[in-house]
């Protein structure tokens, strides 16, 4: 069913591979915020991001694989869904519970890879089935999946600087000499 998706899962799965490649570098460069940061925002805001990436990238993957048949792709497809699906369950929780966090937070790294998941599943589902909006009802959950977490790449990386702009301001304001 996917024969004819062939570029578009492969740019899909290279924009992927590049954003978690990025990932690392904005990871390498935040390291001091993130070693004095609390596990539990490393947890519901950096490994998410990861996690949906390399889930675009594995699909991508997936689709491209010339000897599954579509029964095989459907399953795989369907059951990286549902590992999705929880997961991102379990991340919207933690994201409602924190009071902290800002109500499109909420959205962005629970709700929308959530509903990204669940039609991750109803498109392997249906790819399974050999349902004729299979193969565009999965292209726009991994499009919302990665459209989503390049929004909150950008948003954990907007953190990272203020944070580190905020500690060097705190530092150079701890050295300098009291004002006579």
């Amino acid at each position: 069913m996917l024969s004819g998706w062939h570029e578009f899962y492969g740019l899909l799965g290279t924009s992927a591979a590049t954003l978690v490649a990025l990932m690392f570098v904005a990871v390498s460069v935040a390291v001091g915020i993130l070693s004095s940061d609390r596990t539990m925002a490393t947890r519901v805001y950096m490994s998410p991001i990861i996690m949906h990436y390399a889930s675009v990238l594995f699909v991508s993957l997936i689709a491209l694989v010339p000897s599954l048949g579509d029964p095989a792709l459907g399953l795989v497809i369907g059951a990286s869904g549902l590992v999705g699906f929880a997961y991102s369950v379990v991340i919207t929780v933690r994201l409602f519970r924190d009071s902290k966090s800002e109500f499109v937070d909420r959205f962005a790294y629970g709700a929308w890879p959530f509903v990204a998941y669940a039609g991750t599943v109803v498109g392997g589902a249906l790819i399974a089935d050999r349902y004729k909006w299979a193969p565009d009802i999965l292209a726009a959950a991994m499009l919302l999946l990665l459209l989503v977490n390049v929004r909150n790449a950008w948003d954990l990386t907007v953190t990272f600087v203020r944070r580190h702009s905020d500690t060097a301001r705190n530092s150079q304001a701890a050295n300098q000499p009291p004002s006579p």
